[in-house]
């Protein structure tokens, strides 16, 4: 499998991403945001960092780059596109995933360890995890707040389009054990077709032992098998 990481100015998650993605045998090539082409890959990867400042929304200017018109044709082919953080935020402000990223509940930057739980593992990106399994992975963003109208979250849920959520230790979506105030613990979904996938936390980070942790090296290896 052949990879792409597109490259916005002040990303800052790119070469986390192309290093985890080198690693697992997804061969990562980095694309500029002002390109026009994208090269002929199998997964396009929107990593994280705070894309043009977060100027007027956080994705807003970088869902308008160039490229984006190429990952919308990556996509509608059915190919692969994984956003994550920030990527997350471009993938809605781009129509590519239903709902918006809003400031956290409490108005601060947050960057610590949370619990996840598997709520559907039938997409790619998923698919090496249990359902209902839980996972430690990273969050860094001040506007991870997910929120969608009622018809939207319902939508999703009937879909199993739910891939993570945030929860407590032993599974339990409290909302202590939610960060930033998402509805319904909403940490990650993907798109009705399972080939878009947009995500807070940050799985790339928690990829090798060596580095705090490696529940997030499910994700890619899954992607690599």
């Amino acid at each position: 499998m052949r990879s792409a990481v597109i490259v916005f100015p002040a990303s800052n998650c790119d070469r986390d991403a192309k290093t985890v993605l080198a690693a697992t045998g997804l061969n990562p090539v980095m694309v500029w945001h002002r390109d026009s082409e994208l090269p002929k890959v199998d997964l396009v990867v929107l990593p994280g960092g705070f894309s043009y400042g977060d100027y007027l929304r956080s994705g807003a200017m970088a869902a308008h780059s160039p490229i984006m018109q190429e990952v919308k044709k990556h996509a509608a082919r059915g190919a692969l596109v994984l956003g994550i953080c920030n990527g997350f935020q471009v993938l809605t402000e781009a129509g590519l995933l239903p709902g918006v990223l809003m400031r956290n509940a409490k108005l601060k930057f947050l960057c610590r360890e949370v619990f996840l739980r598997v709520d559907s593992n039938t997409t790619v990106f998923t698919k090496s995890y249990q359902k209902g399994q839980i996972i430690n992975v990273p969050i860094a963003h001040h506007d991870g707040n997910y929120f969608a109208d009622d018809a939207t979250l319902k939508s999703l849920e009937d879909n199993n389009q739910i891939a993570f959520r945030y929860c407590n230790e032993k599974g339990e979506l409290t909302d202590e054990a939610n960060p930033n105030g998402s509805q319904m613990n909403i940490a990650g979904i993907c798109n009705k077709q399972g080939n878009i996938l947009g995500m807070m936390p940050h799985p790339e980070r928690h990829a090798e032992r060596l580095l705090g942790g490696a529940d997030g090296a499910g994700m890619f290896k899954g992607l690599a098998a």
